[in-house]
């Protein structure tokens, strides 16, 4: 009677435990990626070698597998091996039988075929990536064939559509993007190479120069995948800052720049770079109310802005799946070194789902920062910071923090490089330590992973846009013209305004910018 029972409670189990067949070919007749001798090859050196299973079960789960009796047998293996027992052709049937699975798997002949069929573990690696890549392709089948589905489906929006297909692609690639460990020796002959490159440069930096000379010494220059937040309360100087940077980069070094700005238009943010080189207040810039003096300075400074190496890119509402498409065609097409975004909490991750806006901006910084290092290039991305600054008292207090980073702590983990913008005279603090603050802003670096942290403080010229180092004394007088620096200073220590300029002879009388015309409406690049 007990064998019967014992009988009839397996026949039970066998019924609810129906083998679910993966079809061989598609609806159009295709085979499916798929190479089952390697499957079996992989499952039948785990059987006879105890070592097998580390060597690739960082490329292998049960879902790469196709055979059905596979995925069930390589989870059963999987078990043991967490569990710490032996595995081997009797093990993992008893295991699979206390499971009620052993029949879903192929039964004790199937597995004991899966043994015998194979001689040593030699190639287990090489076999393991070929199914990771089958099953990669199967994916990218399956991917492919809903975002077809949907994209027949008239209920179905566009614009959320494309949101959803770039986040389940993005998803794909992360797990395609597999690294394996390596030994130091070629990496200690690269660091070592790496060392020998910067003994050669005139400046000393090992990264992209940023033209602030007290940065540059600290950071030794904006360095290779490293995500960089710079940070500040509204009415900081922030873009400020970022223009002055991609100013002496792009304009004065040739730097190849790129930049994301989601809060301006590419047309505000260019009008910012025209006040900050050609140095013409920019309400004048958008009023179009210059004197003569300033249409001759536009008209002579402003080619210093033909093909520059700058890409500027404002589209609103910008997923970093999207900025992850564009930033690789703009390193691939144009070689740009750098990428600049403004600002991170303006980004979304559109078509994935989190339980709180802070979860979707941890899940924007962490991919900014694997961006960084995939593309071996700096991302400096702006943020904003929480209202905890405007409560605190006197300049310590106004001073931001890492704490005050708003929305997401996650930023400070992933950033190599937390920067924060104070301008004690916003507050109208305007002495510290017996030194005057007024014109003047501190850059604080509060977190640096590979250096010092510290505080350096700029000069910042409100009207231009500007942030410059102390020691600038403004740009070099124009060819065949005595222009007076725009840091000149009066008697009375103010800086020179509106002075008549000493007119070049050799600008025609019909430049629409002439002495003696008002501008076009073709500007003169």
């Amino acid at each position: 009677m007990a064998t019967t029972s014992q009988n009839n409670s397996r026949k039970g189990r066998q019924n609810k435990q129906r083998v679910v067949e993966v079809p061989q070919m598609d609806a159009f007749g295709h085979k499916q990626p798929q190479q089952l001798d390697f499957e079996a090859a992989v499952l039948g050196a785990m059987l006879i070698d105890q070592e097998a299973y580390e060597r690739v079960n960082n490329l292998l789960t049960p879902e790469v597998f196709y055979d059905h009796r596979n995925q069930v047998v390589f989870k059963a293996i999987q078990s043991l091996q967490m569990n710490q027992r032996p595995v081997d052709i009797i093990t993992v049937p008893q295991y699979l039988e206390s499971q009620g699975e052993l029949e879903e798997a192929g039964g004790v002949v199937y597995i004991a075929q899966l043994a015998q069929n194979v001689i040593t573990s030699a190639h287990i690696e090489y076999q393991a990536q070929i199914i990771h890549q089958k099953f990669q392709a199967r994916r990218l089948i399956t991917f492919a064939s809903k975002v077809l589905g949907d994209a027949f489906d008239p209920t179905v929006d566009v614009a959320d559509l494309m949101q959803s297909t770039e986040a389940d692609l993005f998803a794909i690639a992360q797990q395609t993007q597999r690294t394996s460990y390596t030994q130091i020796n070629p990496v200690v002959e690269e660091a070592y190479n790496k060392i020998k490159e910067n003994m050669g440069r005139a400046d000393g930096l090992s990264g992209l120069p940023t033209g602030f000379e007290k940065l540059d010494k600290i950071t030794n220059g904006w360095q290779a995948s490293d995500l960089v937040i710079i940070a500040a309360r509204p009415a900081m100087g922030k873009t400020a800052f970022i223009l002055s940077m991609m100013k002496r980069m792009a304009v004065d070094m040739k730097v190849p720049v790129a930049m994301f700005s989601l809060e301006m238009s590419n047309v505000q943010l260019v009008n910012r770079l025209i006040s900050n080189v050609c140095e013409i207040p920019g309400e004048k810039l958008k009023s179009g109310q210059l004197t003569p003096v300033e249409l001759t300075q536009l008209d002579a400074r402003i080619n210093l802005l033909n093909d520059v190496p700058v890409y500027v890119d404002d589209t609103p509402q910008l997923s970093v799946f999207e900025l992850r498409t564009k930033a690789r065609r703009l390193v691939r097409e144009h070689g740009v070194k750098m990428i600049l975004i403004d600002y991170l909490q303006l980004m979304n991750a559109s078509g994935m789902q989190f339980g709180s806006r802070q979860e979707e901006v941890s899940t924007i910084s962490r991919n900014l920062k694997a961006l960084a290092k995939e593309l071996n290039i700096p991302i400096i991305a702006l943020s904003q910071l929480n209202r905890g600054v405007e409560s605190r008292e006197g300049n310590e207090g106004k001073r931001p923090q890492l704490s005050d980073l708003r929305e997401s702590g996650a930023i400070e983990q992933d950033a190599d490089m937390v920067c924060f913008i104070h301008r004690p005279e916003y507050y109208k603090i305007f002495e510290i330590e017996g030194v005057d603050m007024t014109g003047k802003a501190e850059f604080i670096i509060a977190k640096h992973r590979n250096g010092p942290t510290d505080i350096i403080r700029l000069r910042f010229r409100h009207k231009f846009a500007k942030f410059e180092d102390f020691e600038d004394n403004g740009p070099a007088p124009l060819p065949g013209a005595e222009y007076p620096s725009s840091n000149t200073k009066t008697s009375q220590g103010g800086d020179v305004e509106n002075m008549e300029l000493n007119m070049p002879e050799n600008i025609p009388m019909n430049s629409p910018f002439g002495p003696s015309e008002p501008m076009g409406d073709k500007p003169p690049f």
